[in-house]
């Protein structure tokens, strides 16, 4: 069951690391996810995989 939750709260993560136009915009959106997901290192992985994303 815990593994069910975390694969779902990292599908979220990535698909809120996509969220906006800019490179600083998407940075921001992956951290907001990842801190509500996983604290502050999700807030880290978040804003690393909202950078890397491109459109």
């Amino acid at each position: 069951m815990r593994i069910l939750a975390l694969l779902m709260a990292g599908g979220m993560l990535v698909s809120l690391a996509a969220c906006g136009n800019t490179t600083e915009q998407r940075a921001a959106t992956g951290g907001v996810g990842g801190l509500l997901v996983a604290g502050p290192v999700g807030a880290a992985a978040g804003a690393a995989a909202g950078a890397a994303t491109t459109k």
